[in-house]
């Protein structure tokens, strides 16, 4: 079945200004070039009630300017009074974020700043910096009240310039594979989805036949955002089905962050994107478990994209993405914080003995992420007074019930470890067992990649990678399954234990797009520095938005090699966090639930800072019975089971169909052109904005400066090596220690074993490794002999800096052969020819040796060059190109005709 052209729709409002008169708001929204306009008006004479219209034109900058020429004319005071004009300026924006009512009129929430944050294939992800909260009734009709000014400080206390993130092209709500998936469907399908748009507007290239639904059209699909992840999705309620979707601006809340791994110069872009759910949201111990539709807190999707960024397209370039989620045990818990203990009481608050809200946060992720769902458990297992292991007995119990129902090859797998014992104990290493969990996982998942395993992998195959599970299809691999890590808070065990399965992944990856050739990553390479701080500054952000600090213990903590001053910092970061707790955070966790809509404002009811508690409003059953009840024995959804292990959501049903918006373009419009997005050929740009992202970068940042060193970021360095302590210092360029092993090769540095201990189970095998790398690997010193080796080694560096070995004084016989052929193969095959008769007695390898041009020029050695036979269409454009240098212009082509239409079209009409 024949794939598609297709293309994600850009949204065309980018650019806002609201106009104000006395009776209306006139907000008109533009795409960046300009060319195309749309107008939203907005009632200010109605109190309380919102009413929006949108007229669904697409307007050209010369009907705009007549608009507001017209708008501004007929609001005036007097008739040709310019001195007050009707239609002022009020602020300029670029998206909605929603709109928001409390007790008196409603609120427009516009974005006034933002900063891109990342870059996937040319779409750009956005950060808000900055946003503007308007009162839309006119002053003339507002009827006050004495608590609005109140919520309205409760609303704004969540920040929303504090990792805010949107896009107008690339669904952040959606993993990468389920976005390509999607483009990747079959071209029966989105043909008979295609929506059938009328010509918006007069079209001067009507009479030559050149319609816009053509033979060269586009697909442009456009996907329902994951509402699970969506922080705005209750503030554009009231408006979404009255306006057009360019308008839905949707935004998600955590983590974006994008660094460039730079591999013998070319760019490879590696992309941490964290979604938090906008379910059963809140602060630490006030959202504990999970709420009665199987929301959990503190939920959060991180998903690591890897794509070569030489190639931008999503249908040509190389794109590989791993997702794994975190969130709290799946059941009715709690902490009750009344005691202001540090670590105070876990108490189990229903009894659920067919496990139902578990089943419910199971089926959701089996739907979403396929089959296995795998479960690794951190808490404590062995506690003096029974605390964390509460947790782990019912979570066990849950698991085994529902396993009862599922068939084998896709139950749900559980993997209990306890991460703070062995952190305790000298003689394992917390590192080394988590990346042998992180194997298996990885395997058992399998990961996105959206081009076929290269040939190299099937001439060099690598067991990890013939072991490796997923799903294989014809464009690639997909992920079936996700690992689901839990501790109590999911927050510093949690990170390190993402971080480790991460890097696993990253190998798996790069191995993939063929950058490595083993899929395998060592510590103190550049590559997993600029990974770990990636995953430290991701563990950050989420640690301060659910637990009110930083992360109190960090992967270099677990490795045992952070810096004394470390400890006085995690004294610091566990004092914010139990202030936070204990102060500030119910304060927070009520402005989350009226940002949410979780609490709506109304007259009569009691508000928000009189409840007592927020347990009815998060659990809608204590407010009402459901009539309908799930199955205890059938507890997934219908059709999931069918189609695992792929997810159900990115399965082509009649139900997903639905989902989707797709329409018909021209390859060249603005809606799908990519191309045009991101350089934006149509207006002055500077290399300021063009070039506005600053991400780290692994030879800036990572690479020691020093002369001599490897500059492939998969090389293992000592930690004094890193290009953030080498700075010029003289003792560390004379006393750096050359390491020559790439990641895919080299055994683990002796600094880091050294450090960490070895496990209680392998610690032969450890000591035996190590002197095998003391052998392999023999640093070599220079020394202060005088003034002239100095000289010398400033001009002439030693073999082994240089090429990583010892050249032998007397080459081998061996060696020779193969110098001897690799000049033969220097002369060309003219040259062998001359001379056959010579060499033939003395070197019988010589008829073995045939020459064949692998290049389309015919003679291509040392010596001389013949050019290549030119094709006669090449031969024509050359000519053309030469007569139109003369003013001799040939006749326009049809593509040529179709590209200055659209010109046309978009520029002046």
């Amino acid at each position: 079945m024949p794939v598609a052209a297709a293309a994600p729709l850009i949204s065309s409002v980018q650019k806002l200004v609201l106009y104000e008169t006395r009776a209306r708001y006139f907000l008109v929204g533009s795409n960046p070039a300009e060319t195309k306009y749309r107008v939203l008006k907005i009632d200010r004479t109605e109190p309380k009630d919102l009413v929006v219209i949108d007229d669904k034109h697409v307007y050209t900058q010369q009907e705009v300017r007549e608009l507001l020429g017209r708008l501004d004319l007929g609001n005036r005071t007097k008739m040709g009074q310019k001195g007050s004009s009707g239609l002022s300026r009020a602020v300029s924006a670029f998206g909605i974020v929603g709109f928001v009512r409390f007790l008196e009129g409603y609120y427009i929430v516009l974005i006034t700043k933002r900063r891109k944050m990342a870059d996937i294939g040319g779409h750009a992800i956005y950060k808000i910096e900055d946003t503007n909260m308007i009162y839309i009734p006119n002053d003339s009709v507002r009827i006050s009240h004495p608590d609005e000014a109140r919520y309205l400080r409760i609303f704004q206390n969540v920040d929303l310039s504090s990792n805010f993130y949107f896009s107008y092209s690339y669904d952040l709500s959606h993993s990468l594979q389920y976005n390509l998936t999607v483009l990747r469907m079959p071209l029966e399908i989105l043909k008979t989805e295609t929506t059938q748009t009328r010509q918006e507007s007069f079209d001067i290239f009507e009479d030559e036949g050149l319609s816009t639904q053509g033979g060269s059209g586009v697909f442009g699909i456009c996907s329902k955002p994951y509402e699970k992840y969506v922080w705005n999705a209750k503030l554009l309620e009231a408006v979404r089905s009255a306006v057009h979707r360019d308008w839905l601006l949707y935004i998600i809340h955590g983590f974006c962050g994008q660094s460039k791994l730079l591999i013998y110069g070319r760019p490879v872009y590696v992309t941490l994107i964290a979604r938090r759910s906008s379910k059963f949201a809140g602060t630490r111990f006030l959202k504990r478990g999970a709420n009665c539709e199987g929301d959990v807190a503190n939920e959060v999707e991180t998903e690591q994209i890897l794509y070569d960024a030489s190639v931008m397209s999503f249908s040509a370039g190389s794109y590989s993405s791993y997702v794994q989620v975190r969130g709290s045990v799946p059941l009715y818990w709690s902490q009750d914080i009344s005691t202001m203990m540090p670590k105070p009481p876990i108490t189990l608050d229903q009894a659920d003995p067919y496990a139902h809200v578990a089943a419910l946060h199971f089926d959701q992720m089996l739907q979403r992420f396929g089959s296995p769902i795998i479960i690794l458990n951190l808490v404590k297992e062995r506690e003096k007074r029974k605390h964390e292991r509460i947790l782990s007995e019912e979570l066990v119990a849950a698991v085994t019930y529902l396993n009862q129902f599922l068939p084998p090859e896709h139950a749900i797998i559980y993997i209990p470890w306890d991460m703070a014992k062995y952190t305790k104990s000298k003689l394992c290493n917390v590192l080394d067992r988590l990346n042998v969990i992180a194997e298996s996982v990885v395997k058992k998942t399998g990961f996105f990649v959206n081009r076929p395993d290269s040939y190299c992998s099937i001439l060099r195959p690598d067991e990890k990678w013939n072991e490796l599970g997923g799903c294989v299809v014809s464009t690639g691999r997909l992920q079936t399954g996700v690992l689901r890590t839990n501790c109590v808070d999911c927050l510093d065990r949690t990170n390190t234990a993402q971080f480790m399965v991460g890097k696993c992944a990253l190998a798996y990856q790069l191995y993939s797009l063929g950058l490595i050739d083993k899929p395998n990553l060592q510590f103190d390479t550049d590559a997993v520095r600029l990974f770990e701080e990636l995953y430290e500054d991701h563990g950050d952000t989420l640690s301060l938005q659910y637990g009110g600090s930083q992360l109190v213990h960090r992967v270099k903590t677990y490795r045992k090699i952070a810096p004394w001053t470390q400890h006085s910092k995690d004294i610091m970061q566990t004092l914010s966090r139990y202030y936070s707790n204990a102060f500030s955070d119910a304060d927070r966790q009520d402005s989350i639930n009226l940002f949410l809509g979780v609490f709506k404002p109304a007259e009569g009811k009691p508000h928000l800072w009189e409840l007592p508690t927020d347990f009815y409003l998060h659990h809608k059953n204590s407010l009402s019975l459901s009539h309908t009840r799930q199955s205890y024995t059938y507890w997934w959804t219908t059709g999931v089971l069918k189609h695992l292990p792929l997810p159900f959501d990115e399965v082509t049903c009649a139900e997903n169909r639905r989902k989707l918006t797709v329409k018909k373009f021209h390859k060249y419009d603005e809606e799908i052109d990519i191309h045009n997005e991101f350089f934006r050929p149509y207006e002055l740009s500077s290399f300021d904005e063009t070039f506005c992202l600053a991400m780290t970068n692994s030879t800036r940042d990572f690479m020691p400066k020093n002369v001599g060193i490897d500059p492939s970021p998969f090389t293992v360095r000592k930690p004094d090596e890193t290009g953030k302590s080498v700075l010029g210092n003289k003792n560390n360029r004379e006393e750096t220690v050359l390491q020559r092993k790439t990641a895919a090769s080299a055994p683990p540095p002796p600094s880091e074993e050294a450090v960490s201990s070895s496990s209680e189970d392998d610690s032969g095998t450890d000591k035996e490794d190590e002197g095998a790398v003391s052998q392999r690997s023999t640093p070599v010193k220079v020394t202060d002999t005088g003034d002239n080796t100095k000289i010398t080694e400033n001009v002439v560096q030693a073999t082994k800096d240089v090429y990583g070995v010892n050249l032998s004084d007397i080459p081998t016989e061996d060696d020779l052969a193969i110098y001897e052929r690799f000049v033969q193969l220097g002369q060309g095959q003219h040259k062998q020819d001359k001379c056959s008769q010579q060499f033939c007695s003395k070197h019988p390898l010589d008829k073995v040796i045939n020459l064949k041009p692998i290049s389309s020029f015919s003679q291509d050695n040392i010596y001389e060059v013949q050019p290549p036979r030119t094709d006669r269409k090449s031969i024509e454009i050359f000519h053309a190109h030469i007569q139109a240098g003369r003013g001799n212009m040939q006749l326009l082509g049809r593509d040529d005709l179709l590209m200055y239409r659209e010109y046309i079209r978009n520029r002046y009409m």
